[in-house]
């Protein structure tokens, strides 16, 4: 006689595996809100999977090879420096411009080009150090079956990324998407970016500080803001403390010393045509600043960096009395081209502001871990970035998963009845 408790028993303990599948793939997501077409510049902390040329790594992010190397505060006047080969494991930042796509902040101007042997899994995990999941980018191009990709076929990369209106606590902040190592913790992260951990545990709606290999933090960095009109089209322009940019088409450089708020531009060491850079009414050029002691004080006139639009570098002329004269201007300071990893950094907590360490590539991509209920952590700042999460839904991975288990399951259920 059969014993009809024996396949019950047996199909309840497939459902409940099915379950577990289910419920241990869903990630939880970090994500702002927005409702705009507005822009912001960004960061990725990317750690490289293998030796590659700076325009290897500018092409997987389809960014300019010389805003990466100034982003790094790596000097840009090395003969053939965007050929230079950058070791593997190196951490370094990417600019990207994030944008609002359906209701939240992401990047999706990256495209891969995929090659044989190629797996939606290595793409994520190694390729793009974790930024993304293989179930994000699945999701992304419409793929039905992950596990055929033809050679060639163009895939978009959803990345991570934050504007929060550019501040963090009302002051200037660009916002860095970093994938939290197996070493790493939130102390270390907080230490490294000159940050705090009630202020990480804010951003990213942390209901605890902890943190896992492979979460995806925003880790808001001190910036230099500038004061641009709404017309100019590097309009909203900030720079990270430690780093450079290029704007007016490689033209002009600015900068944002370490510990400074003041924005910094002068002319580009680049060979490129510009238009004018003299200040009007004034024999002084762009970055050109003078001081004149006095008896009220110190005369200082300064010709500045005022944006571009159609084609025109825009400058501006001001004149101040201050009470002492300033010192010479500081900059971030360069570092050339590194061709191995620093040794004392390999093993660092987290990566340091000024020039960031390597990292180890994440295990399994995936995004901070948060409460499962809306809000910020308690005692968020009125004036500082409040960010949302959700819960992904299930990829089609999953779900065929447990169609498959459920069928087996009914199968087994209906023989042994």
């Amino acid at each position: 006689m059969k014993n009809p408790e024996k396949p019950i028993f047996f199909f309840f303990v497939l459902l409940i595996l099915a379950s577990s599948s289910f419920f241990t793939a869903t990630a939880k997501s970090t994500i702002e809100p927005c409702s705009s077409n507005d822009t912001c510049n960004s960061l990725l902390g990317y750690t490289l999977y293998t030796d590659l040329k700076v325009s290897e790594v500018a092409s997987l992010f389809q960014v300019d090879p010389i805003s990466v190397l100034l982003a790094n505060a790596i000097d840009i006047s090395y003969p053939d420096v965007e050929n230079h080969i950058l070791p593997s494991k190196l951490f370094l930042k990417i600019p990207i411009t994030c944008s609002c796509v359906d209701g939240i902040r992401k990047s999706v101007m990256t495209h891969y080009k995929t090659r044989p042997s190629d797996t939606l899994g290595s793409i994520a995990d190694s390729v793009y150090g974790g930024l993304v999941s293989a179930e994000q980018i699945q999701e992304a191009n419409s793929v039905t079956d992950p596990s055929i990709l033809d050679v060639g076929t163009s895939l978009v990369v959803p990345l991570p990324c934050a504007c929060f209106n550019g501040t963090d606590n009302s002051l200037p902040s660009v916002y860095l998407s970093y994938v939290v190592r197996d070493i790493d913790t939130l102390a270390g992260i907080a230490r490294r970016y000159s940050t705090t951990i009630t202020d990480l545990m804010n951003v990213n709606a942390m209901g605890a500080p902890d943190v896992s290999s492979g979460d995806i933090l925003a880790v808001p960095l001190s910036a230099c803001a500038s004061n641009f009109p709404r017309y100019a089209s590097d309009f909203g322009l900030i720079v990270p403390n430690g780093s450079y940019a290029l704007a007016a088409g490689h033209c002009v450089q600015c900068s944002c010393a370490l510990g400074s708020r003041n924005l910094y531009c002068e002319p580009a060491s680049l060979a490129v045509s510009c238009s004018s850079m003299q200040c009007r009414n004034s024999n002084l050029m762009l970055g050109n600043i003078t001081v004149q002691q006095s008896s009220a004080g110190c005369n200082v006139t300064t010709c500045s960096y005022n944006g571009f639009s159609n084609g025109t570098i825009l400058t501006s002329l001001s004149r101040s009395l201050q009470p002492r004269c300033p010192g010479p201007q500081q900059f971030a300071p360069l570092l050339a081209p590194p061709d191995a990893l620093p040794k004392d950094m390999m093993y660092a907590p987290a990566p340091s502001p000024d020039f960031d360490g390597p990292g180890s590539i994440a295990a399994s991509p995936r995004s901070s871990v948060l409460p499962s209920s809306g809000g910020s952590f308690p005692g968020n700042p009125a004036n500082g970035p409040a960010g949302s999460f959700s819960t992904a839904t299930s990829s089609s991975v999953n779900y065929f998963l447990i169609t498959f288990l459920i069928s087996i399951a009914s199968f087994v259920f209906v023989f042994l009845s």
